[in-house]
């Protein structure tokens, strides 16, 4: 079964082509040295390649996983030569990633039929989530969505001023108060303006601190409390946002925060500048939370839609 279609414009593959080569260029360094000499697949083989997987940051989990479906193969093709290598690690991951039916969007979209949609955006400090708003905000606005951004991380002056400059350059409505306000006000004051307005899409911003995860999550808590007093059912997306380049840290992370508070999508930045964006295909397959965006350089369009196959495709062509 191919997985592989042509999903993604030319120009989009382009990106994510680029956005993966430190990855890739770093993968298959290791992939060679691990192969060198070697005409067959056999154990030593496979031994080596656990390794470059494991230190490309696939995690532990995922790499078995990966390696139990090469040994099937192995045993049901008899011969298998080094230089297959990389098409079948290319049909294997994504076959794995096929088990569930999520990262298979294609455009920037939300769920059609009740306005606004709620998205509330958590992560430490430091991960891109200021950015990754500026340009979700983007995305949404270039498909004719109305967008309102709430300052809602009133911890640090910075942030509110950061989320100002993006609502500036995107040109969307903004609503904050000033450094140390109440967040739970913020995301009340945001909810109401976007219902006031029409918005179909709300963006709110959340302090990045995750040192007392107590307070994190009674935070968090009440700002969604505060926010369904407007919008009942709201947030209707509780993003995360980790850091690729942390490569397994970003793993801790993903795990502390859905311990916190319920995360429902992911989204991955910096992937252009780390060689540690084997990261994406771990935690696509252990959490069972969809990684939904990746960062995949600092324009203004590199945040994209992920998709697990284009993602693979790119990663071992």
């Amino acid at each position: 079964m191919s997985f592989f279609k042509k999903i993604f414009s030319s120009e989009k593959k382009e990106t994510l082509d680029k956005g993966l080569e430190k990855s890739k260029t770093s993968f298959f360094n290791k992939l060679s040295k691990a192969v060198a000499g070697k005409s067959k697949v056999d154990d030593d083989v496979l031994d080596n390649l656990e390794e470059v997987l494991v230190t490309s940051d696939v995690g532990v989990e995922t790499t078995l996983k990966v390696i139990k479906r090469i040994e099937a193969r192995v045993s049901r093709d008899k011969y298998l030569g080094t230089d297959e290598l990389n098409a079948i690690l290319r049909e294997e991951i994504a076959g794995l990633l096929s088990e569930t039916n999520i990262g298979e969007a294609t455009e920037f979209s939300i769920p059609q039929g009740k306005t606004p949609h709620v998205i509330m955006v958590v992560g430490v400090n430091g991960v891109g989530k200021t950015t990754t708003i500026g340009k979700l905000a983007y995305q949404f606005k270039k498909k004719g969505l109305k967008v309102v951004l709430g300052a809602a991380d009133t911890f640090r002056a910075a942030a509110i001023d950061q989320l100002q400059v993006w609502a500036d350059r995107v040109d969307v409505p903004i609503v904050k108060q000033s450094m140390g306000s109440d967040p739970a006000s913020v995301a009340f004051d945001t909810l109401q303006s976007a219902v006031n307005q029409d918005a179909d899409v709300v963006i709110i911003d959340t302090a990045g601190r995750l040192h007392n995860k107590v307070n994190l999550m009674n935070e968090l808590t009440k700002v969604k409390r505060v926010m369904q007093k407007v919008v009942g059912d709201a947030p209707h997306d509780v993003l995360l946002v980790l850091d690729g380049s942390t490569g397994q840290n970003a793993f801790e992370q993903a795990k502390q925060f859905t311990a916190a508070t319920e995360v429902t999508s992911l989204a991955v930045t910096k992937l252009d500048g780390t060689a540690k964006g084997g990261v994406v295909i771990g935690i696509s397959d252990q959490f069972k939370i969809p990684v939904k965006y990746i960062g995949v350089g600092e324009g203004i369009e590199d945040l994209q839609v992920f998709n697990k196959f284009e993602f693979v495709d790119s990663f071992f062509k």
